[in-house]
C-alpha cells in the first residue's frame, strides 16, 4: 500500500482558515498544530505585561529605526522551509522586521531578536524544551523562559549553558540589548 505524501502547509494557508475562538492553531515545520485555547492566570498576564514593559522602556532609549515589542501571542514566521510560525508571549523584533510589518500583516517574518515565553500551569516541560530548541535553531539569539511562580528568568542561547536570574540579580551586558539593565524582580511586578 502506497503512502500519500502530504504537502507542508504554508502560513498563508493557515491564516486563510476560518478563526476559531476555542482552538489555537500554529505551524510547526509545515504541520498544523492545534490546542484548546486556555485562559491565562493573573500571574501569567501580569508577568507578560511586565516583561514587555521593561523591553519597551529599553527600546525607547535606542535610536531609530527601532524594532518593536510584541505581546499577546504575536505570530512570527521563524522558519520558511518548512514553515514554522509561533505565537510568542513577548517578543522583540529587529528594526528591519518592524519596517516590513504593516497593520495588515498576519505575522512578523523571521525569528525575533528575543522570544520570551511566560510559563503557565498548562505548559509541559517537553513542549517548552522543543520550543527553545526550535527558536534557537531558527536563529533567535535569546530565548527567555519566565517563571512567574518561581520568579525566575532563564536565558537560553545557542551552544551555551542557560543562565538563570532571580531576586535582585541584575540582567545586563547583553550584546543584543546594549545598555539594558533590569533587576529580574521587576519582571514580576
Amino acid at each position: 500500500m502506497a503512502t500519500a505524501l502530504i504537502e507542508p502547509m504554508t502560513s498563508e494557508q493557515l491564516f486563510r482558515m476560518p478563526p476559531n475562538r476555542k482552538i489555537d492553531r500554529w505551524l510547526w515545520r509545515g504541520e498544523i498544530r492545534e490546542a484548546k485555547v486556555t485562559k491565562r492566570n493573573p500571574g501569567h498576564a501580569k508577568t507578560t505585561i511586565s516583561v514587555g514593559f521593561n523591553l519597551k522602556r529599553w527600546l525607547l532609549t535606542r535610536p531609530s529605526p527601532r524594532g518593536g515589542v510584541y505581546g499577546g501571542e504575536a505570530y512570527f514566521r521563524i522558519r520558511k522551509e518548512p514553515e514554522t510560525n509561533v505565537g510568542v508571549d513577548v517578543a522583540l523584533s529587529y528594526p528591519e522586521q518592524e519596517l516590513q510589518t504593516t497593520g495588515k500583516s498576519s505575522f512578523i517574518d523571521g525569528p525575533p531578536l528575543i522570544a520570551a515565553e511566560v510559563l503557565s500551569p498548562y505548559d509541559k516541560k517537553i513542549q517548552i524544551d522543543e520550543m527553545i530548541e526550535e527558536y534557537l535553531d531558527c536563529g533567535t539569539p535569546m530565548v527567555w523562559i519566565v517563571d512567574p511562580r518561581q520568579k525566575t528568568l532563564t536565558i537560553y542561547r545557542k551552544d551555551t549553558e542557560p543562565i538563570m536570574y532571580s531576586g535582585m540579580q541584575l540582567m545586563k551586558d547583553f550584546p543584543e540589548l546594549p545598555g539594558f539593565e533590569c533587576p529580574v524582580n521587576e519582571m514580576f511586578e
